[in-house]
């Protein structure tokens, strides 16, 4: 590396972690969009993290406005993203992501799903069958505003077509096309996930027209692929630099030529991070404010412990604690910039906390107050996480 490169330490990167992620207490978001804004997405695979992570943003926002902004106010909308992952996004955001990721995932899924139904011999020609399948669900979804996916497949017959999958296997077995369609329908940004039946922790969604979210379901607007790439990376460098340009190809799920293609639209600083050749945007150089110490009690899949490949330069030695083995992040307990413990709900509400090291005084205190911060929010809610870590089982019996 150039031996005058600009370096940035780990308590550097901690401090910029600390007030961009909106966890340091001076830092706190004032609203639903604004978190989703400034990390460009919530994670949204596992629907309790959406609201987790909004919380551990906020000064104690209800559920309820929550609910406002997804659902009545419909300034977020969940659409597959980044990894072929659920996220959460301002509106604003959505031709963003659709274009720069969630069209090539699209594409992989409805040449994945006609290999499927021609395999099957569901249709001679399998990828007009299922166009019709698609434009007449879609059509039905018109008739009927809003609907859930057994109510779909009643108006559609063909959505409850079986096809059997990894046969041979003990987990193999048959499964009607339903779920498919709809995830290929949604990736395509032809219809949207709404409300979910049951409280903020269920996943059973109405399904909806994208122009009650988006106003339209036209993508001519859209902006290229390219523009799209570079226009995310930028808000990637944003909100999770400096970082090394393999973080940001591992969170945008593209290929080493898409995101160097995306970086040679920008405008680039080549850092030091503490021996590894990193990258921040040009004019984001300078050492950032250091934060009063912080707290926090972040959710499953929370978009910042996600938002690398490489955390060792938060996580430490904590690794095989907090993830499942196909590399889910359980509930973590934060301070002042890196994980030093995980936490977890027990069946009578309590939030249990574990630390992984000695954090001192000051730490345990505040991480308390966090806990019986967030059991008084959730008061008769129980979360359980979608993937379930080691440490968050054992918390949780």
């Amino acid at each position: 590396m150039n031996p005058g490169m600009r370096r940035i330490s780990v308590d550097e990167r901690r401090a910029r972690l600390g007030t961009r992620h909106r966890l340091a207490a001076s830092a706190r978001a004032a609203a639903v969009v604004d978190v989703a804004d400034g990390l460009t997405g919530l994670h949204g695979t596992d629907p309790a993290s959406v609201y987790l992570a909004v919380w551990a943003r906020t000064d104690g926002i209800a559920s309820s406005a929550i609910d406002h902004d997804l659902y009545e106010a419909r300034g977020l909308v969940r659409m597959l993203g980044m990894r072929r992952t659920m996220f959460v996004v301002p509106v604003g955001v959505a031709p963003v992501m659709q274009a720069a990721c969630t069209d090539e995932i699209a594409s992989r899924l409805r040449r994945g799903l006609v290999g499927r139904l021609q395999q099957a011999g569901v249709a001679e020609d399998a990828a007009g069958w299922l166009k019709e399948v698609c434009d007449s669900t879609v059509e039905a979804l018109s008739g009927l505003g809003s609907a859930t996916g057994a109510e779909l497949a009643k108006a559609e017959p063909r959505l409850a077509t079986e096809i059997v999958y990894a046969e041979g296997k003990s987990y193999g077995g048959a499964a009607r096309i339903s779920s498919q369609v709809l995830m290929l329908l949604s990736a395509e940004g032809r219809i949207v996930r709404g409300r979910p039946r049951g409280g903020w922790t269920s996943s059973q969604f109405q399904w909806h027209l994208p122009e009650g979210w988006l106003g339209t379901r036209d993508k001519s607007s859209y902006p290229p692929a390219g523009e799209a790439r570079a226009e995310l990376a930028r808000r990637w460098l944003e909100t999770f630099g400096p970082a090394p340009v393999s973080d940001l190809q591992w969170w945008a799920g593209w290929t080493g030529a898409q995101t160097k293609a995306a970086l040679a639209k920008l405008s680039i600083t080549e850092v030091d991070l503490d021996g590894t050749p990193g990258i921040l945007l040009a004019g984001d150089e300078d050492a950032q404010p250091v934060s009063e110490p912080w707290a926090a009690l972040l959710p499953a899949l929370d978009p910042t412990a996600m938002g690398w490949q490489d955390r060792s330069w938060f996580i430490g030695e904590h690794k095989a604690a907090l993830f499942d083995r196909s590399g889910n992040i359980g509930p973590t307990v934060w301070w002042d910039g890196r994980i030093v413990g995980g936490w977890a709900q027990r069946k009578d509400g309590e939030i249990a906390v574990r630390l992984l090291e000695d954090a001192g005084p000051d730490a345990r205190a505040a991480i308390e107050t966090q806990a019986e911060l967030l059991g008084r929010w959730l008061g008769e809610v129980r979360v359980t996480p979608r993937f379930r870590t080691p440490l968050e089982r054992e918390l949780g019996a």
